[in-house]
């Protein structure tokens, strides 16, 4: 086919205007520098070493282009890139360079600041820890927390050696027992109090929080005082020979307890006749605890 450079005037016109239109743009917009603050990457950390510290979230880059350019750059758009393949334990000093910095096409980075960073690398190490719950609120009045217990008891944690060292237990979202009147059970998180920390997966753990009515007093008076284990062949004189006794269980239990059902004794083994200060007990039981005697220490005649 033979080349005719005259066929199509117009829109060879037409392609030479916008050319020059486009020329005349470009060739009429300043270059200027631009600084942002713009965030920092962590990139290809070996598996067995941990970031510990704070590092440094973000650097300062001054940058460089069309005035146009730079005024429509969202700072989202740059990030600098700080490749940790060949770093080792301990305190490091690594550069940023300038190639490291990824902006826009028609951007050009001419510096980073600070070109050196001071990175605190250690072991990676493993532990297995208690979760310790966290509850809050009061019970309902008249109610007291009796055993708490948390499923999973413990969880594996991952993170540098100095910090898990450091670390006694794990903690969960709070658990609520405000006016509770019966035992509270809730799924909740598990978290760690150390950023630097984490757990090796995602835990819920299920919290039990025993809510039980809480104990009272009773206070029994006039209960005869006995001897035990008193030698064949001798006679015991008690003096005083009752005892106030006051007794602290469940509501329930203590309301319908009989009087007799309180035992008091001495206890005379291996006595001989004399006169002795022996101190009163109460025969055990599983319906009440004792709080208080008195008296608690009697006068006993052995003859």
């Amino acid at each position: 086919m033979v080349y005719h450079p005259f066929r199509h005037p117009g829109l060879k016109v037409l392609a030479v205007a916008l050319a020059t239109l486009l020329w005349l743009t470009v060739a009429g917009e300043h270059i200027v520098e631009r600084s942002l603050r713009v965030p920092l990457e962590f990139r290809n950390i070996p598996q067995e070493l941990e970031i510990s510290g704070e590092p440094p979230a973000t650097v300062a880059v001054r940058l460089r282009g069309s005035s146009a350019l730079l005024s429509r750059i969202d700072p989202g758009e740059i990030v600098a890139v700080l490749d940790l393949s060949n770093a080792r334990a301990g305190s490091r000093l690594l550069n940023i360079r300038n190639d490291e910095v990824r902006v826009p096409y028609g951007v050009e980075v001419a510096q980073v600041m600070p070109g050196t960073l001071s990175v605190e690398l250690e072991k990676s190490a493993r532990r297995v820890v208690r979760v310790l719950p966290a509850v809050e609120g009061d019970p309902a009045p008249g109610y007291v927390v009796g055993r708490t217990h948390t499923d999973p008891g413990t969880v594996e944690v991952v993170g540098p050696e100095s910090r898990l060292k450091q670390l006694s237990n794990a903690t969960t979202e709070p658990v609520s027992i405000a006016g509770a009147r019966a035992t509270v059970r809730d799924a909740v998180t598990v978290g760690i109090g150390d950023a630097a920390v984490r757990l090796t997966s995602p835990t819920t753990a299920t919290v039990t929080v025993e809510v039980l009515p809480a104990p009272v007093e009773r206070e029994v008076a006039g209960v005869p005082i006995r001897w035990h284990n008193l030698a064949t062949g001798l006679r015991a004189e008690i003096k005083p020979a009752l005892t106030r006794v006051t007794i602290r269980g469940r509501r329930e239990e203590l309301s319908g307890l009989r009087t007799d059902a309180v035992e008091a004794f001495i206890d005379l083994a291996g006595l001989g006749p004399g006169q002795y200060n022996l101190r009163v007990q109460v025969t055990p039981t599983q319906e009440f605890g004792v709080s208080e005697l008195t008296p608690a220490i009697v006068a006993v005649v052995i003859r």
